[in-house]
């Protein structure tokens, strides 16, 4: 069996088991339901109101399932450190197993959970008022871009939790990081409301990129008075999504299993 075939194989035996602890443990994913139908109903009618409305709480979903999806990351910080915690991983690593395999399978079970969490957060957006309005096909792309980010911020959980190697420290750090990245963003309100600096760092951020994209996909414009988007990463949200996306992996996913390699020999 090649490489590639033992570490697919593996991922999803773990993937398995991280799965099946879901299951009997439903109070486990209180929180990725409980977090979006919050947020849906805190920023669309507490604050929508002053922001546009019923055109802000259309507007407001694509944010909402950016900010989800980038939030489930600490869920897979959190659900790996605790594995250490407990020395699950020190059997894992007893095992004749790819190294990359616990790592992968815990990312591709988070996969499955964001779905549930993409679902409430759609089925509350129907409930106030926001439709999709571009067809079928580009649903499915939004769909495809959501999971593909939601993939590559669970590299980011993985990172902080076999740097952190607890729950506690884990669950710390990913939260230091999670706010800026999504409140500093094009998510929720114009980026081009915000001061310099701020500016920049929400243009670029791919946070905004996702939710534009999202946005664009479903049909959904920004209310009368928010000043649009403007910038090669607005102009090409959908292009530098997927960009980002890729280069997250690809710098997040090696120092993870580095990091995974360099705990096994201590």
């Amino acid at each position: 069996m090649s490489s590639l075939s033992a570490a697919l194989r593996d991922s999803s035996v773990i993937a398995g088991r991280n799965l099946r602890n879901v299951i009997r443990t439903p109070g486990a994913m209180v929180t990725s339901v409980a977090q979006p139908i919050m947020f849906v109903l805190l920023l669309a009618f507490v604050f929508g109101g002053t922001l546009g409305g019923a055109e802000y709480r259309t507007f407001l979903i694509g944010g909402i399932l950016a900010q989800t999806l980038t939030f489930n990351a600490s869920f897979t910080a959190v659900y790996l450190a605790k594995d250490l915690q407990l020395g699950l991983i020190d059997r894992f690593r007893s095992l004749p197993m790819s190294r990359g395999a616990v790592i992968l399978g815990r990312s591709s079970a988070d996969l499955v959970t964001s779905l549930l969490s993409i679902a409430v957060t759609l089925l509350c957006g129907l409930a106030i008022g926001w439709r999709m309005t571009n067809g079928l096909g580009p649903a499915l792309i939004a769909m495809g871009l959501l999971l593909l980010f939601t993939f590559a911020v669970s590299w980011v959980g993985a990172v902080i939790a076999l740097t952190a190697r607890s729950v506690e420290v884990a669950q710390s750090l990913g939260l230091i990081w999670l706010f800026p990245v999504t409140f500093i963003s094009g998510a929720f309100v114009s980026v081009q409301s915000m001061p310099g600096p701020l500016r920049n760092f929400a243009e670029w951020n791919p946070v905004t990129a996702v939710a534009t994209s999202v946005r664009e996909l479903f049909g959904n414009a920004e209310p009368q008075g928010f000043a649009p988007p403007s910038g090669w990463p607005a102009d090409n949200a959908l292009l530098y999504a997927v960009l980002c996306c890729v280069a997250i992996i690809a710098i997040f996913a090696p120092l993870a299993i580095s990091q995974y390699v360099r705990i096994s020999k201590r």
